[in-house]
């Protein structure tokens, strides 16, 4: 038997119960992997809170990603004993998730962990880690150089954000941070920030072309802040957009992108192919400073990811919550 976080709907409303799941229960799949790690992402929070339509299918066991060891495989190039991670493909949304001490999941599922991670390393780092190396690379598929000029990172206090500024500061680049929180100030500039400023000088309508600002821009917010954003950048900028926390409507205009040749660049980290999702994660290997894993990461245990939720999604979690499911 495992201990999982399951679930379960009732009169519309989401419920979510540790319990014990027989490995006769789990769904299908070519390898079973001992959990010892997973984390709480944007996503997750959605799924757990009943406040997105995440879940479809009832019962279900959350966790976007995990990380633990291969317990048995019939896919011949996972082995017993091998150390896993796992981010993305419908997993805790449609296949039964990472917020248990096991899963069963489709071999093509699984990346080995990279030289230079471990278990808990790779779940401090996690899909938000993932989602923000890819929008970096984004920038410098659009040309975005560190000598290209400033480079601004929204949403920065949660985990993609914080991970985003970190990353850009390693590789060179002038980074602002965008945050709602004034008081994260200084965990921000500890991560790399160069200055950070406050949301809501952000949330005034968007003018069809303002003043040019930033050379690139990761935007984990969506909504009216990534219209004001694109409406900022430098001709030949590049933004990379992978979050919606702020909404799906997008009130721009196509000027900046006609007269000013601005890139905008969707991000998904579920569906991304193997080959850039192995290149990404040995980046991310090389790249987060041993500080980071430090500064950026709240740990707690499985019996406690209701209530982290709810604070995720009021906004009081800064960086990474990392789950120890043991």
């Amino acid at each position: 038997m495992a201990k999982a976080l399951i679930l379960e709907q009732h009169d519309g409303q989401t419920q979510g119960t540790v319990k014990e799941v027989s490995l006769e229960q789990l769904p299908a799949g070519d390898v079973t992997v001992d959990i010892n790690w997973s984390s709480i992402n944007y996503k997750d929070a959605l799924a757990i809170t009943g406040k997105g339509k995440i879940i479809r299918d009832f019962p279900m066991i959350p966790g976007i990603d995990f990380s633990g060891t291969v317990h048995t495989s019939d896919d011949p190039r996972f082995q017993p004993g091998q150390s896993v991670l796992l981010t993305g493909f419908g997993v805790g949304e449609t296949h039964w998730g990472g917020l248990s001490q096991q899963a069963r999941v489709n071999g093509d599922w699984l990346i080995p962990i990279p030289k230079g991670l471990d278990q808990r390393k790779s779940m401090i780092i996690g899909t938000a880690g993932l989602t923000a190396m890819l929008c970096v690379m984004a920038l410098e598929d659009g040309g975005v150089t560190p000598q290209s000029g400033e480079v601004l990172v929204t949403g920065a206090s949660g985990g993609v954000g914080s991970i985003a500024v970190a990353l850009l500061h390693q590789l060179g680049y002038q980074v602002s941070a965008v945050s709602g929180r004034v008081h994260n100030a200084e965990y921000l500039l500890s991560l790399g920030a160069g200055l950070v400023l406050e949301r809501n000088s952000f949330e005034e309508p968007a003018k069809p072309l303002e003043k040019q600002r930033w050379a690139g821009a990761v935007d984990v917010v969506g909504g009216s802040i990534l219209a004001k954003v694109i409406a900022q950048m430098n001709y030949n900028g590049t933004v990379a957009a992978c979050g919606l926390a702020g909404g799906f409507q997008l009130p721009a205009t196509v000027m900046p992108f006609i007269l000013r040749n601005v890139r905008l660049q969707g991000v998904d980290s579920v569906m991304t192919p193997q080959d850039r999702r192995l290149k990404a994660w040995q980046r991310l290997s090389e790249l987060l400073p041993e500080s980071f894993y430090q500064r950026a990461t709240s740990e707690i245990g499985l019996d406690e990811v209701v209530k982290a939720a709810n604070s995720l999604m009021d906004g009081k979690i800064t960086g990474r919550v990392l789950v120890n499911v043991r």
